[in-house]
């Protein structure tokens, strides 16, 4: 696994150039919210099938029902299967 945390004080075009920069389409990702009030498991998991100007697609679904806005994410770990 490859991880990414977004810095905290990084602007919504900063994160997702970081972002962009870390993964690829195909990519399956755990995406780990910014402001997590604790538990183990990853806000959502998923292929990304788009990187969009505001926020990361994944499985195709749309903003509000699995892809995650910029701005929430603190941490995207790449799943890498062995």
């Amino acid at each position: 696994m490859t991880e990414l945390t977004i810095p905290r004080d990084a602007t919504d075009e900063r994160a997702a150039e970081l972002v962009r920069d870390h993964v690829d389409v195909g990519d399956v990702v755990e995406v780990w919210e910014r402001d997590r009030t604790g538990g183990d498991d990853p806000e959502v998991t998923g292929e990304v099938t788009g990187i969009e100007p505001g926020y990361l697609e994944l499985d195709g679904r749309p903003l509000g029902e699995g892809s995650v806005r910029y701005d929430r994410i603190g941490t995207v770990i790449k799943v890498v299967d062995d």
